[in-house]
């Protein structure tokens, strides 16, 4: 692959015993991995990728259940998601990765780093929500949003644009018509996403990561941006925690402050050495 090509990012297929994985894989360095929100897709990271793939190789996937990525087993969990991040991670022989997750990818990547610390150099966890009992038990109704049945004369796509429009900049429809595109993917329920973050008793494994960590809020988000002190303090194991909080940020901070989010990403790089979350 010329240099030209790798800069613009390549589609591929990795096997694994999931399934295909689908991922975007650019530039060369150390590997980055992203995971996305739900219901989104890889795309999600279309701004932030080009602009890390300067200096790292970056590797964005649709995880397992969404994009172009196997579908998941119901119900959906955030380890059968994790389980499909490390897969792709061993399947391309990646080595000291460093996963970015946003929201749901967040909780994602707090599975991948407690599972195999081994595999992980560091973490940053954008808009990571604090799901612990109080969560599950207030989410046991359902999330509310990207919660529309589908209806025959398709409703259900105005209800699911209203549900996210709140939370998205005016006049920004390109982001919303990308979203709703993610959402319609063939076989994918949007709510399921969701519902795992509910299962998943972070609570229980946060307190295994020991590599270092970089929390990123988005000051506008009102879902995840009152979750970041609370996921902060559970971070007991990891050796070094960092916090940028993002001013204007909502919940599509990947895409509309992807400069900001790259910038914070490679200030914490910095300090971060190659294995040197473990000892010598």
């Amino acid at each position: 692959m010329n240099d030209k090509a790798r800069s613009r990012g390549l589609f591929g297929y990795a096997q694994a015993s999931q399934g295909q994985l689908h991922y975007r894989d650019a530039g060369s360095g150390d590997p980055i991995l992203l995971l996305h929100q739900t219901p989104r897709s890889l795309d999600e990271f279309a701004e932030l990728q080009p602009l890390l793939s300067r200096n790292h190789r970056v590797i964005a996937m649709d995880m397992v259940g969404f994009g172009a990525s196997p579908p998941a087993p119901r119900p959906h969990t955030i380890e059968a998601m994790a389980s499909g991040a490390i897969s792709l991670i061993e399947a391309l022989d990646l080595h000291d990765v460093v996963v970015v997750g946003h929201h749901t990818g967040a909780a994602v990547a707090i599975e991948v780093g407690a599972s195999q610390p081994d595999l992980v150099r560091a973490l940053v966890l954008s808009s990571a929500p604090w799901t612990n009992e109080e969560f599950r038990l207030r989410h046991a109704d359902g999330p509310g949003v990207d919660d529309a049945v589908g209806q025959s004369d398709g409703a259900h796509l105005m209800e699911l644009w209203a549900k996210r429009a709140p939370f998205y900049p005016p006049n920004r429809h390109d982001l919303l018509d990308r979203f709703i595109r993610d959402a319609l993917a063939p076989g994918l329920d949007p709510v399921e996403g969701h519902r795992a973050c509910a299962r998943y008793r972070m609570e229980d494994r946060i307190g295994l990561i020991t590599a270092p960590v970089l929390m990123v809020g988005a000051a506008a988000d009102p879902f995840a941006m009152p979750d970041l002190p609370r996921v902060r303090e559970a971070l007991t194991g990891s050796v070094k925690v960092e916090t940028v909080v993002i001013e204007g940020g909502t919940i599509p901070l990947m895409e509309t402050h992807a400069g900001a989010v790259a910038a914070a990403i490679e200030a914490f790089l910095k300090g971060v050495a190659v294995s040197g979350h473990r000892p010598e």
